[in-house]
């Protein structure tokens, strides 16, 4: 039995994440540093905490969080602070269930410091927007000691539509949904390019997107984020620092192998500008705004009809 399980990380995507396993039964108990956060949480059916050490108890702990410096700290603690990591905490034989995108060399250390405890420590990061994750659509890619992922594997049952499970080693999870992400911003930035070209010839560029996803590039990022970039819609989702944070990450990654990534560097240089030009905010189609006013246009022109 799990028993009650903590949250570490509830933001837009933790939250839609912690609510499903509450909708499927779980007991959750969220953890989070302001006071005025713990309404909204017990609102969705969490017991939630500023106390970290309200989680040591609990058999899983799931952390959600943007980076490796956040996950480092929630699991080496802080003493300026006051906080208690959970390594330190942790009962023995309890699972660190870590779903954040982070760096392979993180996970490692990780996965080694709960070890020495006695701890076990699963990587399980997920494709999907907080939409998806509300929807249970998520897509989890998830790698440790094989009885430690059987243990989760209910949790993964209430958050996502499909488990891939990879192997022993935390970090090859972490891997994984790097180059993934990778691969996402890409096609991202190519089809930014391409609605400018449509847009700037006159056209509409929803019925160019209709056509290339119902034939060569039917895949869910074209359809979902080629739609967006068609509209022009940059709301806030994906923010364009943790998707350079991703593309750095695996260009790292690409580096240690050996291997050159050309495209990708032509991607961090438009998030780079994104950002410069105070896009920070902004979801990651904001990729078309940044290849849209490279091309000269500043806003959609007039419909070409005939």
């Amino acid at each position: 039995m799990l028993g009650e399980i903590g949250f570490v990380g509830l933001g837009h995507m933790g939250t839609a994440m912690a609510a499903n396993l509450v909708a499927g039964g779980r007991r959750v108990i969220g953890y989070v540093r302001r006071p005025d956060q713990i309404g909204r949480l017990e609102a969705l059916g969490l017991r939630a905490t500023t106390d970290i050490a309200d989680l040591l108890d609990c058999k899983v702990v799931i952390s959600m969080l943007p980076d490796d410096a956040a996950v480092r700290e929630i699991v080496f603690g802080r003493k300026d602070i006051g906080l208690e990591g959970l390594a330190a905490g942790m009962m023995g034989g309890a699972i660190h269930l870590s779903m954040s995108t982070i760096s392979t060399a993180a996970a490692a250390v990780l996965a080694r410091e709960h070890a020495r405890n006695g701890q076990g420590y699963v990587a399980a990061p997920v494709f999907g927007n907080p939409d998806a994750a509300k929807a249970r659509q998520l897509f989890i890619v998830a790698a440790g000691v094989a009885a430690d992922v059987a243990r989760c594997q209910p949790i993964f049952d209430s958050l996502g539509q499909r488990t891939f499970v990879i192997g022993i080693d935390p970090e090859h999870a972490n891997l994984v949904k790097l180059l993934g992400n990778m691969m996402s911003a890409t096609a991202l930035e190519m089809l930014a390019e391409v609605v400018a070209v449509v847009r700037k010839r006159g056209l509409d560029p929803q019925p160019f997107i209709d056509i290339m996803t119902s034939t060569m590039f039917g895949g869910r990022a074209h359809k979902i984020y080629g739609d967006k970039i068609a509209r022009q819609t940059y709301a806030p989702g994906f923010v364009l620092p943790l998707v350079l944070k991703d593309v750095r990450l695996a260009l790292a990654e690409a580096e240690k192998a050996g291997v050159p990534m050309p495209s990708v560097g032509v991607v961090r240089d438009r998030l780079i500008t994104g950002i410069a030009r105070g896009y920070g905010d902004l979801d990651w189609t904001a990729l078309g705004l940044i290849a849209a006013e490279e091309a000269g246009l500043t806003a959609a022109p007039a419909v070409a009809s005939k």
